[in-house]
């Protein structure tokens, strides 16, 4: 696109960066058309505990399942859960 683009001000500290971008658009200051894709492979997905109460024998059947999968039980159930909602 190449348009010509205002230069990036300075900033006293980082409160007065934060209102100065909620008042004014990025795309003044920065050519989008050059943006590049990246992956964040390191960023891991925010997580929030629940509660889930399962029947004894349940929950030893997933234990055992998980244990000979040499894996966390609560991880093989996060694998379950996540091929589940995929495969509707």
């Amino acid at each position: 696109m190449n348009k010509p683009t205002k230069a990036i001000p300075t900033f006293a500290d980082e409160a007065a960066e934060r209102a100065y971008w909620e008042s004014h658009d990025s795309t003044q200051h920065l050519d989008w058309s050059k943006a590049r894709k990246v992956t964040l492979p390191k960023l891991k997905p925010t997580t929030q505990t629940i509660s889930l109460r399962l029947p004894q024998h349940l929950l030893d059947s997933i234990k055992s399942a998980a244990n000979a999968r040499d894996v966390p039980y609560q991880s093989l159930i996060k694998v379950w859960l996540q091929e589940k909602l995929h495969s509707h």
